[in-house]
């Protein structure tokens, strides 16, 4: 009996991400880095004042008692690390929807749209594959892990999207070339997104803030 038209598909991204995650695997370096894990990093004020705005949410709906509202809250002004402030909302909102994502996992986008933004940890080195489809990254509210972020990207007829806030620089290296891929000038010493390539008629682009006018 012929399969349905379309079946096939899921089972295609499923071998192609498995392909990506081993090929992300063998290319990670295997010395260990000092780098504090995403969990690890210290909170901020606007950090906390994001999950107190979604703990008085749910208590406004009623998702929480006012028992369970102080509780967490007070958890929440004494946290210091990222890592505890996220889990004083997993219960409340769906994975896509938190305040605060602190997955460091690759990001592959195989016959489909992928994308990671909001206020997101970026890891120092973190694993892109897109495979007839495209992963869109945001770096306008995140965090970044290093001054220095490594993308290494597999792009099989796919794209990479990147979506940068002032003062953040990309370039690309692909085949010992290097190529700066923002066109605004950003400060000596500025935080650097290196994006490297491997690819077959993959596209990297790279959107950018409108330029500021100069004042006269």
């Amino acid at each position: 009996m012929n399969e349905r038209a379309g079946s096939w598909l899921p089972k295609l991204q499923e071998v192609g991400e498995r392909l990506a995650e081993e090929w992300v695997t063998a290319r990670r370096p295997s010395t260990t880095s000092d780098v504090p894990q995403p969990h690890e990093l210290r909170a901020s004020d606007a950090d906390r004042e994001r999950i107190a705005q979604v703990l008085q949410d749910a208590h406004a709906d009623g998702r929480i008692t006012l028992e369970e509202l102080e509780e967490r809250l007070g958890v929440l002004y004494s946290a210091r690390t990222l890592g505890e402030l996220a889990a004083l909302t997993t219960d409340l909102l769906p994975p896509e929807e938190q305040p605060l994502n602190l997955d460091g996992r690759p990001v592959s986008a195989i016959f489909k749209k992928e994308q990671r933004g909001g206020r997101w940890v970026v890891p120092a080195e973190l694993g892109v594959t897109a495979m007839f489809g495209t992963t869109k990254l945001d770096f306008r509210d995140a965090i970044l892990q290093n001054r220095r972020i490594i993308l290494n990207a597999t792009l099989v007829f796919g794209g990479l999207e990147i979506h940068v806030p002032e003062g953040l620089e990309v370039i690309r290296v692909a085949k010992d070339k290097t190529v700066r891929l923002t066109k605004q000038p950003t400060e000596p010493g500025a935080p650097v997104v290196e994006v490297r390539t491997t690819n077959f008629a993959g596209e990297v682009k790279v959107k950018e803030p409108p330029r500021r006018k100069r004042r006269r």
